[in-house]
Order: structure tokens, then sequence, then C-alpha cells
């Protein structure tokens, strides 16, 4: 089993990821999804969130091993950075949505100076416009932002189009394709599904189940 199949079974297996395409969860952005994942779980589940730190810990070392800081978005993105840092040895920041409204109104918190190469670690990505945000900020302050490593994508056009405009490199565990072929696999849907999962994706923003 490859490395991407093993993690897209775990995160089935202890419920992080749920796939229901006839009753579609509704995202808060209010768009109907067949798929429904919450990574916040791996953290509950040590040999899990063991896994993904080395997992996410190797891919740092194979694709951007020029690597000076490890940052985390905040707040999924905290927990896994802290880990592939004391894995990898590294210093870690972390970085907010938006800078605070009060004391120094940091927007990074930790130490990151000029010119320091960074991978910025997040849990999911949808559209990536969070993690870009993060990516920006990090770039404002002077830092030299190698790419972005996440646990999951949902390999949806509209991300895959926000970072190759925004020339970010992204580098994931596992993603949607592979999770459809694993929960078939292991009878966490049936055959008569797949087309329906698959089609989401091509354009969620227009996707039925009709």
């Amino acid at each position: 089993m490859t490395n991407e199949k093993r993690i897209a079974e775990k995160l089935l297996t202890i419920k992080a990821v749920s796939l229901n395409p006839t009753e579609p969860f509704i995202w808060a952005s209010g768009m109907k999804s067949p798929i429904y994942c919450d990574n916040r779980i791996t953290m509950s589940y040590p040999a899990v969130r063991r896994e993904i730190a080395n997992g996410l810990a190797a891919l740092i070392k194979q694709h951007y091993p020029a690597v000076e800081v490890i940052a985390g978005t905040a707040t999924a993105g905290i927990p896994h950075a802290a880990w592939v840092a004391e894995l990898l040895d590294l210093p870690m920041v972390y970085i907010r949505g938006k800078a605070k409204d009060h004391g120094k109104g940091n927007q990074i918190e930790g130490r990151l100076t000029k010119n320091q190469k960074i991978v910025v670690i997040e849990d999911l990505i949808s559209t990536g416009g969070s993690v870009i945000e993060a990516a920006q900020a990090a770039t404002n302050e002077g830092a030299d932002v190698l790419g972005v490593a996440a646990i999951f994508t949902y390999e949806l056009p509209q991300g895959i189009r926000n970072f190759t405009n925004q020339n970010i490199s992204l580098k994931t565990l596992t993603n949607y394709s592979t999770l459809i072929d694993v929960a078939l696999e292991k009878g966490y849907i049936d055959a008569s599904e797949v087309t329906l999962l698959k089609d989401w994706k091509k354009d969620p923003q227009h996707w039925s189940i009709n």
C-alpha cells in the first residue's frame, strides 16, 4: 500500500473524513459537498498523528531540503507544525489569519528573520485561500516561502488555479482521488456512488445528486 493510500485509510478509519454522496454535507459557504474533512480529529490519535508528522517531515526533506523554519497556520496547522519542527529539529512559528489588534500587533508568532526559508504547514486544502494568505504574510515579513505542505487536498480546480497563479508549490500526503479509491476498496462507499463523488470534484459549485 502506498503512503497516500495508507494515510487516506487512517483518515477514514478515525472518521476524520466522512463521505455521504446521497445526503451531502453543507459547508459554511453554503456549498453542498459529499465529503466532510476534519483533520483536527487526528490530534486525538497518537499513532495517526505520528504517522502524519513523519510523513510531512519526509515530504519536506524530499521537496524542500533547504528549509530553515517550519510555519503552521492558525489554528489547525499549529500542532502538526510543532510535531514536524520537533522531528526536523527546526525552529517553528505560526501565522494568524490577521494581525492582533493589541500588543505588538503580530500576525506571525515566534521568531522569523529576513530571508529565512520556510515551509508552511496546513491540515486541509480546499481553495487554498487561507494558507496562501499565510504564505503572503510570511513573504511580507521578508521570509522566503519554499512551499506548502498539507495532510489532504480536495483537488478542487479553483484551489489548483490559486496555487498556480500565486506560484506557490503545494505537496500533500494524500488527496481526494486516492481517498475515493481507498473508500471503495474498504467498503465505505459502493461503485454506484463513485461517479457522484468524482463529479463533485470537477465542478463543486454546480454539483447535484439528481
